[in-house]
């Protein structure tokens, strides 16, 4: 223990972490905590990068780059801002060519509205929507152009049909650019995160291994998991800030 430290007037969980703030296998835990966390946001930064972010986004994992799978959901229309808006199951999609014939595929929808139509060429086709006292929706799309496609169904004469043209309109080159910037960052994040860690293991520049070890902190890794382990490291290693080399700063 430490001599210029007044234990008489101290509690014990005082007493013990003094104690363990004294002991270098304290800040060793702390830099395995904070490398551990760091690490698994590294992993899924690289995950995130390796991956297709478009097949991603549009809700499959297929090899083939000419097939996608079609998935949405299908929402009552809202009326008066006092009803409708909430998803409708038993609505029926058939998938039609160009020239409205028929290409065997269907699907309807769930108890959460849901729908999908696996493994579909990528080109255009007709994604008709029925349901009896409903309007029909005739939707003009490119499968994999749109990760989720929202229908609204309004009540009417199911013979009549609205027409819809999301053909050109597709926003998932942007969708996957920016999943791709926020995997690169992670990546940063948490090769950050473990630099951090091994400032603390090391005992050298306690306001580096802060600096660094706050950003490993937005790596995310297993979303609250990798974050929760770097932020027990930093307080730890807030207990042994006096066994660093270099303690420039004192970070409340």
């Amino acid at each position: 223990m430490r001599s210029d430290i007044d234990y008489d007037n101290m509690s014990s969980l005082e007493i013990w972490l003094s104690d363990i703030s004294e002991d270098s296998a304290t800040r060793v835990a702390a830099a395995v905590l904070i490398i551990s966390g760091s690490l698994l946001g590294t992993i899924f930064g690289i995950l995130a990068i390796s991956a297709n972010p478009a097949e991603i986004l549009s809700g499959t994992l297929v090899s083939d780059d000419d097939y996608a799978d079609i998935n949405g959901i299908v929402n009552s229309a809202l009326i008066d801002n006092n009803t409708g808006g909430e998803p409708i199951e038993g609505v029926r999609l058939t998938l039609l060519n160009d020239d409205g014939t028929v290409t065997g595929k269907e699907a309807f929808t769930d108890q959460s509205g849901r729908f999908q139509i696996q493994e579909v060429p990528r080109h255009s086709f007709i994604l008709f929507a029925s349901l009896e006292n409903n309007i029909s929706v005739r939707l003009f799309m490119i499968p994999g152009d749109h990760a989720q496609i929202p229908i609204t169904m309004m009540p009417g004469d199911d013979e009549l049909v609205t027409e819809i043209d999301w053909r050109g309109d597709s926003n998932l080159s942007q969708a996957a650019t920016l999943a791709t910037i926020i995997a690169i960052l992670t990546l940063i994040s948490g090769l950050f995160g473990i630099r951090g860690g091994y400032e603390v293991l090391y005992g050298k520049s306690y306001k580096k291994a802060w600096w660094f070890s706050f950003i490993g902190l937005w790596s995310r890794g297993g979303l609250f998991i990798g974050p929760l382990l770097i932020l027990i490291g930093m307080a730890l290693s807030s207990l042994t800030k006096h066994q660093f080399i270099a303690n420039e700063i004192n970070i409340e």
